[in-house]
Formats: C-alpha cells, structure tokens, sequence
C-alpha cells in the first residue's frame, strides 16, 4: 500500500484497475475524508483539495480540526523492556520519553 501526506495529513492509495482510478484515504482523522483521481497529479489535487474542504467545513461549523498527530501516543511493552529502556534512558542522562524519542527518531529517519 501506498501513502500520501499534504500539511501534515496521512492518507492511504490504492489503485482500482477495473475502474482505472487511484482511491485514497486520510487515515490520521476519524473524520472519513476520501479522494480520487486517475493520474498522480489528479489524485495529488484531489487529496490537497479534499484537506481544504475539510478545514472549511470545520470552518463553517465551529468545529476544531483534528490534528494529523498531536505528538503523544501510548506504548505497551513487557515490563522487562521497560526496565531495560528506563535503564539506558539513565545511562545516557536522558528522560524515558527523551531516550525513546531520539531512538523513534532515528529509527523513523
């Protein structure tokens, strides 16, 4: 599967032979926002004009967007490996949230 972003927004492509199109879907909302198109650029405007939409039917309700991703998620690991990160979280002077941000970093790099 493939993914788009557009400011910061997330979405999933797939490509429909039959129909000749690309369907895609914003997947870091829980608002259901899809697009379409049957070439790259098509689908690029579609995604940029589907984002646009979006934050001006927020707009026009009073409703504050979700953000694509606030910075704060929750990890559930053995209790081992806790210990284990919370100790080379100390080794290096760091917080457990600093240790395990740089290694998301450069994991994610």
């Amino acid at each position: 599967m493939t993914t788009m972003t557009h400011d910061g927004y997330l979405a999933t492509v797939e490509l429909d032979e039959d129909a000749g199109l690309f369907h895609g879907e914003v997947i870091n909302t829980r608002d259901v926002l899809t697009f379409q198109g049957r070439t790259l650029d098509e689908l690029k405007t579609a995604f940029a004009d589907t984002i646009a939409d979006y934050l001006d039917w927020c707009r026009e309700r009073g409703k504050t967007p979700e953000k694509p991703f606030s910075g704060n998620f929750s990890v559930r690991v053995a209790p081992d490996i806790h210990r284990r990160a919370a100790a080379a979280a100390a080794r290096e002077g760091k917080s457990l949230n600093g240790f395990v941000a740089d290694v998301l970093e450069r994991a994610a790099s």
